[in-house]
């Protein structure tokens, strides 16, 4: 691998992000409809390996069950809007009227509103009556408290997620979480997130999770890399984990899913994600423009709550389509953020990989024009590639 020196002494790595890469097309081609993208995560297999992230402005509880409905996954936030309140929809209509100067501090003000476990409970349990998969997540400090709750509702998925997430957390204030113990005693799967690093993946593994979420702040309403000035670039973070989870298979036998969580904007760049090893994807903006998503076109990062240092704003996204457009068409926009599964179906038949472990395989080269060649015209009309 090569390095390079920032001063003396001091080595550096190069790392990459999406835009900088393209796959390669394959030897062989196959029909785009007969290739399987299922995703398998404890022994239950999904066919929608896109999953919905825990945010408030992408997922609530008719989400979750449209996306449930759809093969898909939806991540309920147990920590946000609706959980704390009765009536959700009053609260998420005043944070989309909010000025951009007034968002910030509204949100802030709106999560100091206690959580109340009685919805922790009827949240998950209105999923599950519908029929669909109850996936939830909560920060370490509130997920033995959490992970009670939702299992007794009926969760299906319990995800222990923070900014970054070490099986090594030292503090003298307070106990942290033992993962190995947690994943445990648990009794339903854990997923664990997030990470960025080929050790840290590799310790996470080895504590029982049963999904690893992988990415530090690429997400479109996060800025935990400007306000920390942390992060691996998506790529790079999701090849270097993907490498963790094979040597953890090659000495364990036990497979456990990695997911690539952020930074993707449109089906290239997904397609990308699983080339570098992903099995599934996490993302939250492609959604935060659906129709059926509570933000009213508006997404806010997961920790832009935060009362002394807020990692995340709130963007305008819009509203361009339905869920069922988004997830499988048609498209009606030009810029690869409609038909997500199309463009993941169509991308593997191209590369010549019949499911998603092929997909692993994909030649990848390194193409820093890739965004640009040719689109002369796209980027002076700002159309397609050049928006």
């Amino acid at each position: 691998m090569a390095q390079f020196y920032i001063g003396v002494n001091r080595k550096v790595r190069r790392c990459y992000g999406f835009d900088e890469i393209a796959l390669v097309p394959g030897r062989v081609t196959i029909n785009p409809e007969e290739v399987d993208t299922t995703l398998v995560i404890a022994g239950k297999k999904y066919r929608v390996p896109i999953i919905a992230a825990a945010m408030d402005g992408v997922v609530d509880v008719k989400f979750a069950i449209a996306m449930g409905k759809f093969g898909g996954l939806a991540v309920l936030n147990l920590e946000g809007v609706q959980t704390r309140y009765e009536n959700p929809e009053e609260v998420l209509e005043r944070i989309a009227h909010a000025t951009p100067e007034e968002a910030t501090g509204l949100v802030q003000s709106i999560y100091l509103e206690p959580i109340k476990e009685k919805l922790v409970s009827r949240r998950i349990e209105e999923i599950k009556k519908a029929g669909a998969p109850a996936i939830v997540s909560a920060i370490p400090q509130r997920a033995e408290r959490f992970v009670a709750l939702a299992k007794e509702a009926g969760a299906d998925i319990f995800i222990v997620q923070s900014t970054v997430t070490t099986a090594k957390h030292i503090s003298k204030a307070y106990k942290a979480l033992d993962f190995k113990h947690f994943c445990k005693s648990a009794k339903i799967p854990v997923m664990i997130g997030n990470c960025s690093t080929y050790e840290v993946a590799m310790e996470l593994f080895e504590t029982g999770a049963s999904g690893l979420l992988v990415g530090v702040g690429p997400g479109a309403a996060c800025t935990t890399r400007g306000v920390l000035g942390i992060g691996v670039p998506q790529v790079t973070t999701t090849v270097d984990c993907a490498a963790a989870r094979d040597a953890y298979f090659k000495k364990t036998k036990k497979y456990i899913p990695i997911i690539t969580d952020g930074g993707m904007t449109t089906g290239g760049d997904i397609c990308k994600a699983f080339a570098c090893g992903a099995d599934a994807v996490m993302v939250g903006s492609a959604f935060a423009r659906s129709k059926e998503a509570p933000g009213r076109g508006f997404h806010w990062g997961m920790a832009t709550p935060h009362a002394n240092l807020p990692r995340g704003t709130r963007v305008r996204v819009g509203v361009t389509g339905s869920l069922e457009e988004i997830l499988y068409g048609p498209a009606k926009v030009d810029d690869g953020s409609q038909n997500l599964m199309g463009a993941l179906q169509t991308s593997m038949g191209n590369v010549g990989a019949k499911n998603i472990k092929e997909m692993h395989k994909t030649e990848i080269i390194i193409a820093p024009s890739i965004q640009t060649e040719g689109k002369v015209f796209q980027v002076a009309q700002r159309v397609g590639m050049g928006k």
